[in-house]
C-alpha cells in the first residue's frame, strides 16, 4: 500500500490518492493535533470514509509511538537508541502540554454514523485498509439478543426488562458466557459488524449485546449510530465517557434534526392516564400482598415477597406526583383565539416543580420508577401498558439532562433552555382515550386534557452538551453541508477548520445533456398527464434502444417513482421494447423489498464488469436504494 507523509504523519493508504483526498486527510490531522472542530464537506465517491478511517488511526498510531518515543528517552537519560535517527525526530502527534507516558491517554475514536447498515460499509472500508484496531460496534437488545425468550417479546421495552431481570437472576446462559469469551483474542482482535457480532455471539453461545458493551472497554474505535452518541438518555443507558475522545460524526447532513428531535418531546393526556393506569395495577399488586402477608402473620405462615422494594406510601407518592402533572398541565389556560399557548423553554421547570419535579428530587423519582417499570415487567400474571411510565421517565431525563453547577440553583439550564427550548401547551387528542376514574384519586381533568410540548430549536444545544463532556474534537463531515457558513451558525459550537472539497471526477470527465425529443420525433415530457401515453413511453423506450447501442458498460436509468418505472416496463415488454435492450445490456430492476437488493446489484456488477459482457442497464428510483449510494 502506498505510504504518504501528512502534517508529519505516515498514513497508509490502500492506493495512490487524489489531491482532494490528501487535502482532506490533512484538515482531519489538523483537528486532531490541534485539538479543535472541524467540519468537512466532500462529494459522495470521493472516498470520505477511506479517508477518515487512514488519517484518523494514522495518528492514533503516532501518538502511541509519541509516547513510546518519551518512554524511551525517559530511560536513555540524553542518550539515543538509534544513532542516525534522534529521539526528537520522531515528530508528536499532539501538543507538547499535553505530552504523556501512558498508553491509556492515547484517544478513543467515536465512529457515529446514522443507521447500522451505513456503519456496516464503513468498517468493510475498515477491512479494506492496512490499520487493525480492536474495535466494537454497539448495538440495542433488539438488534443483538440470541435468548429465545426475550428475543419472541413484541416490546422493546419489554425486552429490556426481561433481559435485565435474566441477568440479575444469572438467568440467561449466553450472558453468562459473556466474561469468559470477551477476552478470546480471536474475538478481541476480529473486525465485526453487527451481523459478525450476533454470528459470532451464536457461535460461541454469548450473548451479543453485553459483548459489546465488554468489547467496549478496550476498544480503540467505537462504532455506532447518531442517537446513541447524541440523545443523554443513550449516552447514559451505554455507558459512554466521552472524556478525551474523538467524535467523528459521518453523514452530518441529519445531524441537525436529529439533535433536535432527541432533544423534545410531546406528552399526551393519555400519555399521562397509561402511567397512572399502571401505578394503579401495582398499587392494587402491592395492597392485596400486603392484605395476604398480614393473614399470614397471624397464622404465623410464612410471609410473601413481591420483588418490588417499595412501600406503598412511596408507590402512593408516585401516583400523586402523576396526578399533580397532569393538574398542573390542564391549569394553564388557553387563548380563545388560538389553539395553544407557547412559553418560554425555562417555564417547564417551573411547571414540574408544581408536581414537586425537580433537580433535587428527579434522582429519586426515577429510581422509583425504574422499580416499577422492573417490577411489571418480571410478573407474568401482569397485563399493563407500561409505555406511559417509560415516557414519562425518559422526559424527566430529558428536562434535567444538564445538571446545574454545585451550590447553585438551576441557572445554567434555565439559561440554555430560554435559548434553545419552547414551551407549547395545546388540546390534547379526545378525551375518550382518558378512562374515567372513579376511586377517590380521580383525574383532574374531566373536560379534555392538554398536550404538553417541549422543543428544541437549536441542534447547538446537543452539541454544546457533546462539547461539556469533554471531547478532544469533533468532526462533522459529510457530501451536502453547504452552506458551511449556516450550517457551523446552527451547530453553536466553533469550528476552525473548514473544508469544501471538491469531486474527484474533473470536468472533462463528465458531460450532462438533455435529449428533447425520442427518434421518432416524440417530445420526451414525463409530466404527469403525459408519463402513461402510448406515443411517450414508446419513444422513451426507443431512445433507451439506442442509448444502449452507444454507452459502453454499465448504464443507470433513474424513473421518477416505481409505478412510472412499472408501468414504462411493463409497455416495453408488450411492444418488443425491452426485447431490444436486452439484446445489447440485459436489465436489471430496483426491487422494491430490501432483502432481494443485494442481489440484484450483484448480479448488475458481474455483467458490467464480465469481459464477453456488452455490459448491463439497471432501472433504478430516485430517492430509492440505489440514489441513497
Amino acid at each position: 500500500m502506498p505510504r504518504l507523509t501528512l502534517n508529519g504523519i505516515t498514513v497508509d493508504f490502500p492506493f495512490e490518492p487524489y489531491p482532494c483526498q490528501e487535502v482532506y486527510m490533512e484538515k482531519v490531522l489538523e483537528c486532531l493535533q490541534k485539538k479543535v472542530n472541524g467540519i468537512l464537506e466532500s462529494p459522495t465517491g470521493t472516498g470520505k470514509t477511506l479517508c477518515l478511517l487512514c488519517s484518523t488511526l494514522a495518528w492514533r498510531e503516532h501518538f502511541k509511538d509519541s509516547i513510546t518515543a518519551r518512554k524511551i528517552a525517559q530511560r536513555m537519560a540524553g542518550g539515543e537508541l538509534f544513532p542516525g535517527r534522534p529521539l526528537c525526530s520522531w515528530g508528536t502527534a499532539a501538543p507538547e502540554e499535553e505530552a504523556s507516558t501512558y498508553y491509556t491517554d492515547v484517544p478513543k475514536i467515536i465512529y457515529a454514523s446514522r443507521t447500522h447498515s451505513q456503519l456496516t460499509q464503513v468498517i468493510n472500508e475498515l477491512k479494506n485498509t492496512a490499520y487493525r484496531p480492536k474495535i466494537c460496534v454497539l448495538g440495542s437488545r433488539e438488534q443483538l439478543c440470541i435468548n429465545p425468550e426475550v428475543k419472541r417479546l413484541q416490546s422493546n421495552h419489554m425486552q429490556i426488562y426481561t433481559c435485565r431481570s435474566k441477568v440479575m437472576n444469572r438467568a440467561c446462559h449466553f450472558y453468562t458466557n459473556v466474561e469468559e469469551k470477551s477476552t478470546d483474542k480471536e474475538l478481541m482482535k476480529s473486525i465485526m459488524d453487527i451481523e459478525d457480532l450476533v454470528k459470532n455471539g451464536s457461535k460461541h453461545r454469548a450473548c451479543p449485546y453485553y459483548l459489546s458493551r465488554s468489547l467496549k472497554q478496550q476498544a480503540e474505535v467505537i462504532f455506532m449510530p447518531y442517537n446513541y452518541l447524541l440523545d443523554s438518555k443513550s449516552r447514559k443507558s451505554h455507558s459512554l465517557d466521552l472524556k478525551g475522545t474523538v467524535v467523528i460524526l459521518d453523514e452530518a447532513h441529519n445531524v441537525e434534526r436529529l439533535c433536535e428531535e432527541s432533544a423534545s418531546f410531546d406528552l399526551t393526556p393519555y400519555d399521562l392516564a397509561s402511567a397512572m393506569d399502571a401505578v394503579n395495577v401495582v398499587l392494587e399488586e402491592q395492597a392485596k400482598l400486603l392484605q395476604q402477608n398480614e393473614i399470614s402473620a397471624e397464622f404465623n405462615m410464612d410471609l410473601a415477597t413481591s420483588g418490588l422494594s417499595m412501600e406503598l406510601e412511596d408507590i402512593a407518592k408516585i401516583k400523586k406526583i402523576l396526578l399533580q402533572l397532569e393538574a398542573a398541565i390542564d391549569a394553564v389556560e388557553l387563548p380563545a383565539s388560538a389553539p395553544g399557548v407557547t412559553k418560554e423553554g425555562s417555564y417547564i421547570f417551573e411547571l414540574f416543580a408544581q408536581a414537586q419535579i425537580t433537580f433535587q428530587t428527579k434522582s429519586s423519582l426515577l429510581e422509583s420508577l425504574e422499580q416499577i417499570l422492573q417490577y411489571l415487567s418480571s410478573c407474568p400474571g401482569i397485563f399493563v401498558n407500561a409505555a406511559g411510565l417509560h415516557k414519562l421517565s425518559d422526559i424527566i431525563q430529558t428536562v434535567f439532562s444538564s445538571e446545574p453547577p454545585e451550590g447553585t440553583a438551576a441557572v445554567r439550564p434555565q439559561h440554555l433552555t430560554a435559548k434553545y427550548y419552547k414551551v407549547h401547551i395545546h388540546q390534547g387528542p379526545s378525551s375518550e382515550k382518558k378512562r374515567e376514574r372513579t376511586d377517590l384519586w380521580t383525574s383532574s381533568a374531566r373536560r379534555e386534557g392538554k398536550t404538553l410540548s417541549y422543543w428544541c430549536f437549536s441542534p447547538g444545544y446537543c452539541m454544546q452538551e457533546l462539547v461539556g463532556q469533554g471531547v478532544r474534537s469533533i468532526i462533522l463531515t459529510s457530501g451536502t453541508l453547504s452552506p458551511l457558513s449556516s450550517f457551523t451558525m446552527e451547530m453553536q459550537i466553533p469550528f476552525p477548520v473548514c473544508l469544501e472539497n471538491p469531486h474527484v471526477i474533473s470536468k472533462h470527465q463528465l458531460w450532462v445533456g438533455i435529449i428533447p425529443k425520442g427518434p421518432d420525433g416524440t417530445e420526451l415530457t414525463s409530466s404527469y398527464d403525459r408519463r402513461f401515453s402510448e406515443d411517450y413511453l414508446s419513444s422513451l423506450g426507443k431512445t433507451v434502444g439506442n442509448l444502449v447501442r452507444v454507452v459502453p458498460h454499465g448504464m443507470l436509468i433513474f424513473f421518477p417513482s416505481y409505478p412510472v418505472m412499472d408501468k414504462s416496463l411493463e409497455y416495453w415488454r408488450e411492444h418488443d421494447l425491452a426485447k431490444r435492450i436486452e439484446e445489447v445490456k440485459p436489465m436489471f430492476v430496483e426491487p422494491r423489498n430490501k432483502g432481494s437488493f443485494a442481489e440484484v446489484m450483484d448480479a448488475y456488477y458481474a455483467k458490467v464488469v464480465c469481459p464477453q459482457s456488452t455490459g448491463a442497464t439497471f432501472l433504478a428510483v430516485c430517492r430509492g436504494k440505489v440514489t441513497a449510494g
